[in-house]
């Protein structure tokens, strides 16, 4: 069983998920869409296999697709099928029934595929359609990842009926030395406003997003730019930060992501694909990899103009207990403080972290650049931090999974934030990834260092500063786990001291099962 990518739709009071799939498996393989719907988001019901690997055009496997609601609320989906010939066309499919707000029954169009690869697209580099929006002059358009030689690309289609298609003369946009684009995904946000976007809203108080996730790096990367409409381009509003080269949804472990417009709450809503850092051989045996994070909403930031704001949906806050609460306590230099709040295997935690000031100013910049993926970890001390939490510990620290923030002065003497996660030590097993993920977090004036932290026992999910900057990790503790699991604030930092104040709750568990009249709807 391996889940991917996925394609997400609120329709009649239901939340639905459409996944990549193996059944046979859990390695990639024999890929079909597995379907699931939700009520919150939060607890989901497994719903039959919605589209399976049984056309020419569709026969080595059903890929990702998007789902667009048109305006007389009909859902239409447009997904790549890898053909007999390994050729990736895109195939229009639509639900047998409109009325049934399960979505059970999908039909493929008899014409498939509606489109081929354009000339001077290799047969494997055409892939994985985009929600549709509207133009003015009241066509449908969706955008299409692909590159050539080593650019990655995005085309641009006009449709009137989801059937015939017309090529734009130009690109969305082109990256050069990205390399294939997977999963581009383009959607309005708001200056202005506090809530999502439907996917045709343009104007003068919206920006556009486009995100790519490169085949060569497996990560996700997305910039804020201005989108032309008269001729389907898009311009990055600073260069320096284009897609692939600049801003990642997150930092550790999350791929192939993609955003709906939830008409329910007015909230753009982004998923994402937390794959396994263990061996396959681990996959195997426990029969199951990859897991989809915690849906999050995305907001334009508008503090720094150059990046999303991602937040856990409110929902999750429904799964909270227990609650416990620090204020103000105090975390010298050099030294771990215990915080009791029972098993931390589930939980969230929102912190805020004060650094002494004295030690702010005294400390003399170095022009030695940190990087959190190359500076030792936790256990690399400076003036400025590590300091944060450990999450997933057992009582020895011998496991352990630091969330933490390094503070680095420059020879100019500014400031430069670091949001980091270190996995060296999440577990002794040896057949686990431990990376050190993390990157530069914009730190504003009169901002105090922020945190918001969801563990679930193999995950973590990191927020830092209301979520510019997000870090995943996946974790394999064997012994930091269930009531074994703890929870500690550390200092390393070698002069500052900082104080902490924390709100945590002990997290229940979501359920996720089949629906209950399955065999009726089968």
């Amino acid at each position: 069983m391996h889940e991917q990518r996925k394609c997400p739709l609120f329709y009649k009071g239901w939340y639905h998920f459409f996944y990549q799939y193996n059944p046979h498996a859990a390695v990639w393989g024999d890929i079909v869409w597995g379907h699931a719907v939700s009520k919150d988001l939060i607890h989901w019901l497994h719903l039959p296999l919605a589209m399976v690997a049984d056309q020419w055009y569709d026969k080595n496997g059903v890929w990702t697709g998007s789902a667009t609601i048109l305006p007389d609320g009909k859902v239409v989906m447009l997904y790549t099928g890898s053909t007999t010939e390994n050729v990736q066309v895109q195939n229009l499919a639509y639900p047998a029934d409109h009325s049934d707000p399960l979505l059970i029954n999908w039909v493929k169009y008899s014409g498939n595929p509606v489109l081929v690869p354009p000339p001077g697209i290799l047969d494997k580099d055409f892939r994985d359609p985009t929600t549709a929006w509207l133009t003015s002059e009241g066509k449908w358009r969706i955008t299409i990842g692909s590159k050539i030689n080593k650019t990655g690309i995005a085309l641009v289609y006009d449709t009137k009926d989801f059937i015939n298609y017309e090529l734009l003369d130009g690109i969305l946009h082109a990256v050069p030395g990205t390399g294939m684009w997977e999963c581009v995904d383009f959607f309005p946000v708001s200056k202005t406003e506090e809530n999502g976007l439907d996917t045709s809203v343009n104007g003068p108080s919206v920006k556009h997003v486009v995100k790519a996730s490169l085949d060569d790096d497996r990560h996700d990367y997305y910039s804020i730019g201005t989108y032309h409409e008269k001729n389907g381009t898009w311009i990055p509003d600073e260069p320096k930060i284009d897609v692939g080269i600049g801003l990642r949804y997150d930092y550790g472990i999350y791929y192939a992501a993609k955003t709906f417009y939830d008409q329910n709450k007015n909230r753009r809503v982004l998923w994402g694909w937390i794959g396994e850092s263990d061996s396959e051989a681990a996959d195997m045996q426990k029969g199951w990899a990859s897991v989809q994070s915690i849906p999050r909403t995305i907001l334009f930031d508008k503090k720094t103009g150059t990046h999303l704001l991602q937040w856990p949906v409110e929902e999750i806050e429904s799964l909270r207990l227990k609650s416990y609460e620090f204020n103000q306590v105090k975390v010298q230099a050099g030294s771990v403080v215990p915080l009791d709040v029972g098993p931390a295997t589930q939980l969230d935690i929102i912190a805020e972290f004060e650094i002494d000031n004295e030690a702010l100013e005294k400390t003399t910049g170095s022009n030695v650049t940190f990087s959190c993926s190359s500076s030792g970890g936790t256990v690399e001390r400076g003036a400025l931090g590590p300091f944060g939490l450990l999450v997933l510990a057992d009582d020895s620290l011998s496991e352990q999974t630091p969330v933490y923030f390094y503070i680095a002065k420059g020879s100019d003497g500014k400031l430069k934030t670091f949001f980091c996660n270190d996995q060296s030590r999440s577990s002794v097993a040896s057949d686990v990834n431990k990376q050190i993920y993390g990157n530069l977090v914009p730190v504003l004036e009169g901002e105090k260092l922020s945190l918001r932290v969801l563990v679930d026992h193999s995950i973590v999910e990191s927020f830092a500063q209301g979520g510019r900057t997000v870090i995943t990790s996946r974790v394999y503790p064997t012994k930091a786990i269930y009531g074994a699991a703890k929870l500690f604030l550390f200092n390393n930092a070698t002069e500052a001291s900082v104080s902490a104040s924390l709100r945590i709750w002990q997290m229940n568990s979501a359920f996720i099962r089949p629906y209950p009249n399955d065999k009726e709807s089968q």
